[in-house]
């Protein structure tokens, strides 16, 4: 598979998975441009994600650093290694970088998490595992 960005991911819709993009620049709020990650220009993506209840997203990795809030519903967060970390509403995540895991909204309702990411620009913030 190829390296896509989360709110062009594969299979989303199928999942019932609704992504926005809320922000994505490499300016900061007053035209300024961001500084510059191992002289590659920086840019910023704020996604929220709305993932319904009962769903578990397909397995995947950030090559970036990331981290999120749960605004909404319950999460649990699944890597590989069989460890684990349940959300609730209020309480923030700071993503693994390059290591493959999974989401799963636990319900009753969807799941809402802002993941904010900083990454070189134009790169990928999101790979699907290998099967």
């Amino acid at each position: 598979m190829e390296n896509v960005r989360a709110d062009e991911g594969p299979g989303a819709a199928a999942l019932g998975l609704k992504v926005e993009t809320l922000s994505r620049s490499d300016r900061s709020w007053n035209g300024d441009l961001l500084p510059k990650l191992n002289d590659v220009q920086a840019e910023v993506t704020v996604l929220r994600i709305t993932v319904p209840a009962g769903v578990t997203l397909p397995r995947h990795s950030h090559p970036v650093i990331n981290a999120g809030v749960l605004l909404q519903g319950r999460l649990r967060v699944e890597s590989d290694d069989g460890s684990s970390q349940s959300l609730q509403p209020g309480q923030a995540i700071i993503e693994m970088v390059n290591k493959v895991h999974r989401g799963v909204s636990l319900g009753p309702e969807p799941a809402v998490v802002v993941v904010v990411y900083v990454a070189p620009k134009g790169s990928p913030i999101t790979v699907p595992a290998s099967p």
